[in-house]
């Protein structure tokens, strides 16, 4: 591998729209001022990105309230799991990637501390991911990520068919050529989420209410703290920092915070969950590119039969919230991964999950503190909040501690979609 090129600098934030240069950096300690029954810290939002925010604030001994309809239920429900930053890297997304690996090195212990917080395994498999090329066109367009990576300092290598049949005899006839990643792995999601609930569970200072958000709650005047949110059922939820963490609908929760722009959008993605039969003996995550379409296989643990979930995805669709399974979606996912992987055909389709992740312009997500007291960001992962959780946690950690964000985190400016103070209306919408 070639020596790694420095890495070009990032664009340096805006005076006055960090913790360390004048944003409000909400504090975590108790708040001695707050009304009886409010908690310290209010999560908008139950997925994998708020529960891990939610679990950190309690690890600080924070009292907090997670408010969601159907915690789980969300991008994290179809979400495979894969962490990987190398096999994704992409041209013109170096803040990905740095946040992406950055996060992955977090993985390990997270994932113990999560489990010996929660008493249950996240399915954490450090097995490598092995990605095919299916015809020669998509061998050249792996082999132009391989030198993107290269260049990088990344470790992937471009290795044989025969050596990739090595790795995953299953691998089928028709294969061009194949690249190896050691480092990239994956964890279960939806084991994830249920230790974070778990481990929450397990704190009489944690609460988890099955309520909608539909706005965040403000006190009356410009330059006011958020102070809370207003459910469906129109209750009020106070707390002294907020963490909005409600993927793609979060930016409809912002009427009364026009300083903040949050553009979150729908991205559907479908996803394919497999029941293989004892012999579909496949270790390591595989990813594909047939005719130029992304396609990934990720299989779980073996359980006592024998038997093993394959997770196959995914699509991307640009479509509002549709939780439609689309026979073409379907399709498209069996046709890619068989024409990889033909002992597919064998396996039992079991579910089709049906998911908005919440995009932004950028790809890049919005997370850390604001201008506005009470009010952190943590929302627009897109693809990648499973990947994410860990920096994410270790974010949330700072904030509300009053410490500087990991330094891939402070690169991305939260902000940076919002309008420059002076264009703020001075009327602000909504009330209190």
């Amino acid at each position: 591998m070639s020596a790694a090129l420095p890495h070009p600098a990032l664009p340096a934030r805006p005076p006055g729209r960090d913790g360390g240069l004048g944003r409000a950096a909400p504090s975590g300690l108790p708040h001695d001022h707050l009304p009886d029954g409010a908690a310290d810290v209010l999560v908008v939002g139950g997925g994998i990105v708020g529960l891990t925010a939610a679990w950190r604030a309690s690890r600080a001994g924070l009292r907090v309230t997670v408010l969601d309809p159907s915690p789980g239920d969300g991008a994290t429900h179809a979400a495979a799991g894969m962490l990987a930053p190398v096999t994704e890297a992409d041209f013109g997304e170096e803040a990905a990637l740095r946040l992406g690996s950055d996060s992955a090195a977090r993985w390990p212990v997270f994932a113990a501390e999560l489990e010996a917080d929660s008493g249950l395994s996240v399915g954490l498999r450090t097995t490598g991911t092995l990605t095919l090329a299916y015809d020669g066109d998509d061998l050249a367009l792996g082999r132009r990520v391989r030198a993107l990576q290269e260049a990088w300092g990344l470790d992937s290598t471009e290795i044989s068919v025969a050596a990739a049949r090595d790795l995953e005899p299953l691998v089928g006839p028709r294969v061009a050529g194949a690249f190896w990643a050691p480092g990239d792995h994956q964890v279960d999601p939806r084991a994830v989420h249920r230790a974070l609930t778990a481990a929450l569970g397990r704190d009489p200072r944690a609460a988890v209410v099955h309520r909608r958000a539909v706005r965040l709650l403000r006190s009356p005047g410009l330059g006011a703290p958020v102070t809370g949110a207003l459910d469906d059922a129109g209750h009020e939820h106070r707390a002294g920092t907020v963490v909005l963490a409600a993927g793609a609908d979060s930016g409809a929760l912002l009427t009364v915070v026009p300083e903040v722009c949050v553009p979150t959008r729908p991205v559907k993605g479908q996803t394919l969950r497999l029941d293989a039969p004892p012999w579909f003996t496949l270790d390591h995550v595989v990813r594909g590119i047939v005719q130029g379409r992304p396609v990934y296989v990720v299989p779980r643990t073996p359980g006592p039969d024998g038997h093993r979930e394959v997770v196959v995805g995914a699509t991307s669709e640009e479509h509002p919230d549709d939780r439609r399974a689309t026979a073409g979606g379907v399709f498209a996912l069996l046709r890619d991964a068989r024409a990889l992987l033909p002992g597919l055909d064998e396996a039992a389709l079991v579910e089709v999950t049906p998911r908005v992740r919440p995009g932004t312009p950028d790809n890049l997500p919005l997370l850390g503190p604001t201008t506005v007291p009470g009010l952190v960001l943590a929302t627009g992962h897109y693809r990648n909040g499973v990947l994410l959780a860990p920096v994410t946690g270790a974010a949330v950690d700072a904030v509300l501690a009053g410490e500087p964000l990991p330094p891939t985190v402070a690169a991305i400016d939260p902000l940076r979609f919002s309008p420059a103070p002076s264009s703020v209306p001075t009327n602000r919408p909504g009330g209190p």
